[in-house]
């Protein structure tokens, strides 16, 4: 059997902070929403969300499970392993690297939900389920390169999944729920075509990303990926200890998310932002402060900040803002600025101060 070359290591890529950020704070905080990632070919979007997935812990699950079960949360479990569990059986468990499960663009959506084993019911007589990918990415990254040319019923299914973290199939009488908490991360061309703005309004955060336009950090590409491709070996090996500080500092992100708290200026802050730049709906509101208190556990801090609340924006704000047709969004970073600046400038004193006066008192 042939062996697999290393992952191109997540952390020797060049630039793209935000695209990198973005993959980040999904890593720690699933409720994040998801990332869909917009820019022309060859800028690192497959690379990056490849890499991710090796910065991911193992995973503990119960063994011969579809659904990869959680031998000790029930949230995490099938039906099946649930009802053992609840009833005191041993279940036996296996480690196992956290899974990445891509999606190809043809798949149906038997392929993507689950389906009815036809067979097994013909030679069995017996109604059984047959689980799909979502089943297969239950507590892992579940990637669709091209998502923009799925058919818009699959995204939709994708979607509600990802939001609700259950997957729900009715076929020829049988209904099944399993657990399908994932990581979803979809990239684009956007010259291939647009996604409905319905749709794009349900990805948490979405990032655009070029080239690098400077010649330093051109070379820098080209010398990093000819030195990959001459040994990926050496080349794994020298950006080993920077894959494990990430690593690292996500199960810690993870651990400090529950303790952050958001305060009700923080609330305000995002409420007064997403009124005054015209965004419809209330998921930009919620999308922003769950990304800013994730940006708050990364940075190893239990309060928010309005630099954390500025970043989030960033990424949560500019695909839901209302826009002329064929016209592009850009967000105003200086206006955007001016609104937070002036709502913290309103704080009664009983929540967050402002960005530099709580490094002070959160160092």
């Amino acid at each position: 059997m042939a062996r697999q070359r290393p992952i191109y290591p997540f952390s020797a890529l060049v630039g793209q902070e935000r695209l990198k950020r973005a993959l980040l704070l999904n890593a720690v905080n699933p409720r994040v929403g998801g990332v869909l990632i917009r820019g022309e070919k060859g800028t690192a979007k497959s690379t990056a969300v490849r890499g991710l997935a090796h910065l991911l812990p193992p995973i503990d699950v119960v063994a011969g499970d579809p659904y990869n079960s959680s031998p000790n949360n029930p949230v995490l479990m099938s039906d099946a392993v649930r009802a053992q569990f609840e009833a005191g059986d041993e279940l036996q468990t296996i480690t196992r690297s956290t899974p990445l499960i891509e999606l190809p663009v043809a798949a149906s959506e038997d392929r993507v939900v689950g389906s009815l084993d036809l067979e097994h019911a013909l030679t069995e007589g017996q109604r059984r389920f047959e689980p799909g990918l979502l089943a297969q990415a239950n507590r892992g990254l579940l990637y669709v390169d091209e998502v923009n040319l799925l058919d818009d019923h699959i995204v939709d299914l994708l979607l509600d999944a990802a939001a609700m973290g259950v997957n729900t199939v009715e076929r020829e009488g049988i209904s099944v729920s399993h657990p399908a908490r994932f990581i979803l991360v979809g990239t684009m061309n956007p010259e291939e075509g647009e996604l409905r703005p319905q749709l794009l309004d349900r990805f948490g955060l979405v990032v655009e990303i070029a080239g690098i336009t400077d010649v330093a950090g051109r070379v820098a590409v080209i010398e990093r990926r000819m030195a990959y491709d001459a040994d990926p070996d050496a080349f794994a090996a020298e950006w080993q200890s920077e894959e494990t500080k990430l690593a690292e500092r996500i199960i810690a992100a993870r651990a400090l998310l529950p303790a952050v708290q958001i305060a009700r200026t923080d609330m305000s802050a995002v409420a007064a932002l997403a009124l005054e730049l015209g965004v419809d709906g209330h998921r930009a509101d919620l999308a922003i402060l769950e990304t800013a208190r994730t940006l708050a556990a990364w940075s190893s801090r239990v309060h928010l900040t309005l630099d954390d609340i500025r970043l989030a924006a960033e990424l949560a704000l500019p695909h839901r803002m209302r826009r002329q047709p064929f016209t592009e969004v850009k967000l105003d970073e200086a206006r955007m600025n001016a609104i937070l600046d002036r709502a913290a400038g309103e704080e009664t004193g009983e929540s967050t101060p402002t960005s530099d006066s709580v490094k002070k008192k959160h160092p």
